[in-house]
């Protein structure tokens, strides 16, 4: 199979995501079913899709003809699964993150799609070999890891599971490329894949952090919107989610190691239900969609140094085991942060001893295993 012979494609769910990577196929000119569960949640993805490129067409990013087309003849909505996926050639799938849930739809799809039909999750945690287990087609199956909002950011994950052939691999490479996407891959199933993986134990640190009282969220954050973060991190899990956040730190330390577990105080603050902007309270109180930080503050009882080397030394772990290289991780890093700078190159003029000094210095202070030096930045192979 080559990129050329996908022609129409499926996605499975028209939630955020969903609609997202419907949009950005759409846009490339390929032929579209949308579908979700109810028909409410399908109409209120093909509006936003719409609203969207309306927006795109006025500024001239889309042209006119080609959204008549979009709304006449390329995107098809449907609730029925196995009539969404019978035509396609590749199917997406971005439904809830419930393992059980991903293969059952997929043991469906696997009996209604083409033979030919490449299978994909947009998965940004879950096993994408565990996942492909419930097909017949493990070699046809492959992670197509978007970031929020899609149409946006620029990065997409193309994650091989343990069967994936490399014709599967290159075929969905390609097409990311024609989405006018940035693919990277990750040649490894590893939990996390590469962009949340390796800015996971910032949340280690940032939890650390506040336990112990060392300094208050808006220091820290002041700190860091000085450097030109357009969020603080801890604004950022408000943002985001204290929930969302509590169970992403719940899956890596399962999956990884129990140090990613969550902290105390963030841990109380999920029990209460203050889960931040959608509750209006958590780490900051939130008014007119607002958190109330106070960004005059300056401390320097926060290195932002320390995030930078605890998260490459995540990234010096991946790299080891074969997931990516770590130019891979600067250029998945840049496309999906905004980070213009990457991760990797702000070490680079770090020597070897004195990274490792810090990253144990950070271990003995926090009682942290993960924070003890990788082997390759020990032997400084990120220079």
């Amino acid at each position: 199979m080559k990129v050329d012979d996908i022609r129409t494609i499926a996605v499975l769910g028209a939630g955020d995501m969903g609609h997202g990577i419907a949009e950005v196929a759409l846009i490339a000119g390929y032929k579209v079913f949308l579908r979700d569960v109810k028909k409410e949640y399908v109409d209120k993805g093909v509006s936003r899709i719409h609203e969207s490129l309306e927006k795109l067409v006025s500024k001239g990013k889309v042209a006119p003809d080609h959204y008549e087309k979009i709304k006449n003849e390329l995107l098809v909505s449907c609730v029925d699964l196995e009539e969404a996926v019978k035509e396609a050639d590749l199917v997406i799938e971005a439904i809830p993150e419930i393992m059980d849930l991903k293969k059952e739809t997929f043991r469906i799809v696997d009996n209604a799609a083409p033979s030919h039909a490449i299978l994909a999750s947009n998965t940004s945690t879950m096993s994408i070999s565990e996942i492909a287990s419930a097909t017949k087609r493990p070699e046809k199956f492959v992670g197509l890891h978007y970031f929020n909002p899609a149409i946006i950011m620029k990065l997409v994950e193309v994650i091989k599971g343990d069967k994936t052939s490399e014709e599967t691999m290159q075929v969905c490479y390609d097409f990311v490329l024609k989405n006018k996407k940035i693919p990277v891959r990750v040649h490894k199933d590893v939990p996390g894949f590469i962009v949340n993986r390796v800015q996971a134990p910032a949340s280690i640190l940032l939890n650390s952090i506040l336990d112990k009282g060392e300094a208050a969220p808006d220091e820290v954050d002041a700190v860091m919107r000085r450097l030109g973060m357009p969020m603080g991190p801890y604004e950022v899990i408000d943002y985001t989610g204290v929930d969302i956040n509590y169970h992403v730190s719940g899956y890596f330390a399962q999956s990884v190691h129990p140090d990613f577990a969550m902290g105390k105080t963030l841990t109380a603050k999920f029990q209460a239900g203050e889960l931040g902007k959608k509750t209006g309270s958590g780490i900051f109180k939130w008014e007119n969609g607002r958190a109330v930080i106070d960004l005059s503050k300056n401390t320097d009882k926060f290195d932002p140094m320390d995030i930078v080397a605890v998260n490459s030394n995540e990234a010096a772990k991946i790299v080891e085991q074969g997931a990516c290289s770590f130019d891979d991780v600067d250029v998945a890093i840049k496309n999906a942060t905004g980070n213009a700078l990457g991760l990797i190159a702000v070490i680079k003029g770090i020597q070897p001893e004195d990274l490792c000094k810090r990253l144990e210095g950070l271990s003995e202070k926090y009682g942290k295993e993960v924070f003890k030096p990788a082997r390759l930045i020990r032997e400084g192979a990120y220079r």
